[in-house]
């Protein structure tokens, strides 16, 4: 095999490849053993038929499609360990040359890792984000709690407030007469939850069990039924039950059934701990992708749309992992939105184009700073795989390859880039 290198504009290059004749020939052999049980020749029983003959009533182009399918990967993988580019999207393939008896030539279009030129990237001015949890926070998560340790009973000395949880059968007309839909019965319903059209909920509050009320609403322009969108309806609804939550006091007697604490004192102590740290966590998270964004905006490199492309197909097959973990297709969704993989990759651009500029700028600082991973920080980031995937550590070592542990280390030192710029930015 030989190879060209090529660079084209806005960091792309082709690759011509030029694969021997006698691995042609090989192609074209495996070509025929795979093909010839499905070729018929009159006089010969299938499967029987010499690959000259085959190749005299057809043509010996008649292989060349599947001998370049079994050729070119293994070529364009010889190809890239001998480029001294480092290629960063799938090639775009094009055959130049393919014929029995002569090298077999194709070139391959593929995008170049980006250069990158560094502005700032320490004393980044960031805003401070406040981490302190307010009294109103506290409250608000004790008595999610309380909400959880709730229960549940039935009113029957009163009308309908807002808040209640309530079972109604409603039937709705326009123009006087009842439209498809818009019947149901024994329909729980929570006033002041929004699940229906706007309007409707409001006039329920006063209602009385048993009795009917009648609702009059307009559905709205946008509305999904677009023979009702805009009308005005009348709904005829009869609440059948009136349902309340009823949450137990805040009081040291709470805190004891639903922690480990004695007193409220204690418990919101720890409340406030819990929700301090979790605020700073986020607050970390933002800050780091603040300060991306800044060295991002200060750096120059020129990203090539297949390195991009590449990446957003990247993220659709990771969408597709997590469908399928949920019991779902990337068709059944595709078809459940009206989506195609296309545009679902042109939706991902966008984020796979800043996942990009944050991977380029970070190696850009790593390499900058001489930041490397160390053997300690490869073993202690093995000892928690093993402890994350509940396995010996010899076991895990032995099933990580090296081009894993390679791209370990990059990993390692692409943190140690985010720590280094994170901690040296200037919150204000």
């Amino acid at each position: 095999m030989s190879l060209q290198v090529e660079k084209l504009e806005k960091n792309m290059a082709k690759l011509t490849i030029e694969v021997s004749a006698e691995e042609l020939e090989q192609g074209l052999q495996k070509a025929y053993l795979k093909n010839k049980n499905r070729i018929n020749v009159p006089g010969f029983r299938k499967g029987k038929v010499p690959r000259q003959m085959i190749e005299k009533m057809y043509g010996p182009e008649i292989f060349y499609e599947d001998a370049a399918n079994a050729l070119i990967p293994d070529a364009y993988a010889k190809a890239m360990d001998e480029c001294e580019l480092e290629l960063v999207s799938r090639p775009v393939i094009d055959i130049v040359k393919i014929e029995k008896g002569q090298p077999f030539v194709f070139t391959a279009e593929v995008a170049v890792k980006p250069e990158v030129t560094l502005g700032a990237y320490k004393g980044i001015e960031v805003e401070k984000i406040d981490t302190a949890a307010s009294e109103e926070e506290i409250t608000a998560e004790v008595d999610k709690e309380r909400d959880n340790n709730s229960r549940t009973i039935t009113v029957e000395d009163r009308a309908v407030e807002n808040g209640d949880m309530t079972v109604i059968d409603f039937e709705g007309f326009v123009d006087g007469t009842a439209f498809e839909g818009g019947k149901g019965t024994d329909y729980p319903l929570t006033i002041g939850s929004g699940a229906f059209i706007p309007g409707f909920e409001e006039q329920l509050v006063g209602a009385e069990i048993g009795k009917e009320v009648d609702v009059n609403v307009t559905f709205p322009e946008e509305y999904h039924a677009k023979e009702l969108a805009g009308k005005p309806a009348v709904f005829k609804c009869t609440v059948k039950e009136i349902k309340v939550k009823e949450l137990p006091d805040a009081d040291d007697e709470f805190v004891k059934d639903v922690s480990e604490f004695d007193t409220m004192e204690e418990y919101r102590a720890d409340l406030k701990k819990k929700i301090e740290d979790r605020k700073a966590a986020d607050a970390k998270a933002k800050k780091e992708d603040a300060v991306i964004e800044k060295i991002i905006e200060g750096a120059q490199m020129e990203i090539p749309e297949a390195m991009i492309d590449t990446q957003a197909e990247s993220l659709v097959d990771d969408f597709a992992q997590r469908l399928m973990m949920q019991g779902m297709s990337l068709e059944q969704y595709a078809q459940y939105t009206g989506a195609t993989v296309e545009s679902m990759k042109n939706q991902m651009k966008p984020q796979a184009k800043k996942r990009i500029e944050s991977r380029l700028v970070l190696e850009a600082v790593a390499a900058a700073e001489n930041l490397e991973a160390s053997e300690e920080d490869i073993e202690a980031e093995m000892n928690r795989m093993a402890e994350s995937c509940k396995m010996e550590l010899d076991k895990l070592k032995e099933l990580i390859s090296e081009e894993e542990k390679k791209n370990m280390r990059q990993d390692l030192s692409i943190q140690k880039a985010i720590e280094l710029v994170t901690e040296a930015a200037v919150e204000k």
